[in-house]
């Protein structure tokens, strides 16, 4: 491994703020200036980066405004040996309350920077690409490919990200490596399916509302029912490290007309997470079943609609080659052990382990996900973690990309 990140970290931190400056808050998701950005800055780095730009019909299916994937790809030796996918996602969550910095200043305190998308996962932007202009830099030895998939749709899904690139056989990698948020080597996470349920019932004046149909008190049964399948699920726990029990949340609730009128529809969203033992369908559909039992009632209806359903990333035949060089040049760099384990959120990873591409989440992050404040007020990422899996992704792609 030679020493090109430590001669170029100043320049690896200058690349992350300037796209942590740039706004991509997902909703709304319009993320194409974004992505023009960020092909600028790699473009200026000496990469030759390709634009794949969605068709703005798909991007507003999925619930977005713009989006734009790039794709760098590099070539070392014959080019025979394998294709390693590094895959990081440019959106992010909007900045909500509770800051101290501004969320798009990128500051720079105590050793880190701060700002929404520093940690996830705009740090694996420069991480990976940092990684890959060191192996640029001394090439010997090295026989594949690797590619940077900057996507922009991960809070939303990654269908119009990297399931949108590998659909359309714009790239179809022997390995992936996806962005990850910790020292941890990230082999499974759970999926989720989110339910609009609306409950319909019958207006009626609150001084006769016999003559209506109570949407509310309907609701207030499925309500019942959802905690109570809650608390049966808690009693469910995956055999993977990490995972926990299955989720149910009731997230959004909105309804009714006037303070004087018996509601006549009520609407719910909800939030079922999956962990990787269960089949996301199938979990949908019980979970459909028990709210329409539960909201029964004299002129009731309920109807009930899938917003999104991700299945979990499950371990799959090939990972062991990822998972062994991760740990060891993990453990070498961070003189600490590097747990193999699952997470409870999901990701846009799973599309490349559903294609059959032995794939696992690891990047740029500090030991916890907690700890970098992912999705919270007053994210950042320590500038020593950030240069400390830059290595660790460059020892492990030449490993990797070795001439047998």
């Amino acid at each position: 491994m030679s020493d090109f990140i430590d001669r170029n970290f100043k320049r690896e931190v200058a690349f992350l703020k300037a796209l942590v400056r740039v706004p991509s808050d997902n909703p709304p998701g319009d993320c194409a200036r974004h992505g023009e950005a960020a092909a600028e800055y790699y473009a200026q780095l000496g990469f030759t980066v390709e634009r794949h730009t969605v068709p703005d019909a798909l991007v507003k299916q999925h619930g977005m405004v713009s989006v734009t994937n790039l794709v760098i790809r590099e070539r070392f030796g014959s080019g025979k040996g394998p294709v390693i996918a590094l895959n990081a996602h440019g959106d992010v969550v909007p900045p909500g309350q509770g800051w101290h910095y501004d969320p798009y200043g990128a500051e720079e305190q105590g050793g880190a920077i701060y700002g929404r998308g520093a940690a996830v996962s705009k740090s694996d932007f420069a991480t990976y690409g940092f990684a890959l202009l060191a192996l640029k830099d001394n090439p010997t030895g090295l026989d594949g490919t690797v590619e940077l998939h900057l996507t922009y749709d991960e809070e939303a899904g990654g269908y119009v990200g990297p399931k949108w690139l590998i659909d359309r056989k714009i790239t179809a990698p022997d390995y992936a490596i996806c962005a990850g948020f910790s020292y941890a080597v990230i082999t499974a996470h759970c999926g989720v399916v989110h339910i609009e349920v609306t409950v319909h019932g019958k207006q009626a004046h609150a001084a006769m509302p016999d003559t209506g149909a109570d949407a509310l008190e309907a609701a207030t049964k499925v309500l019942a029912a959802l905690y109570g399948e809650r608390r049966k699920l808690k009693k469910i726990k995956s055999k993977l490290k990490g995972i926990g029990s299955p989720q149910l949340t009731v997230g959004l609730i909105s309804g009714g007309i006037n303070t004087n009128v018996v509601p006549d529809k009520i609407v719910m969203r909800l939030d079922r997470r999956i962990i990787p033992e269960e089949n996301g369908r199938k979990a949908e559909r019980d979970l459909m079943a028990l709210i329409k039992r539960a909201g029964k009632g004299k002129g009731i209806r309920i109807d009930t609609r899938r917003v999104m359903l991700a299945e979990p990333l499950k371990p799959i035949t090939g990972i062991d080659s990822l998972i062994e060089p991760l740990t060891r040049h993990g453990r070498r760099t961070f003189q600490t052990r590097i747990d193999v384990k699952g997470v409870p959120l999901y990701t846009d990873a799973r599309h490349y382990s559903a294609a059959g591409i032995p794939t696992v989440l690891y990047g740029a992050g500090p030991r916890t996900i907690l700890d970098a404040n992912a999705h919270g007020a007053d994210e950042h990422i320590k500038l020593t973690d950030l240069k400390a899996a830059t290595k660790v992704i460059e020892a492990t792609l030449r490993d990797l990309l070795a001439s047998k």
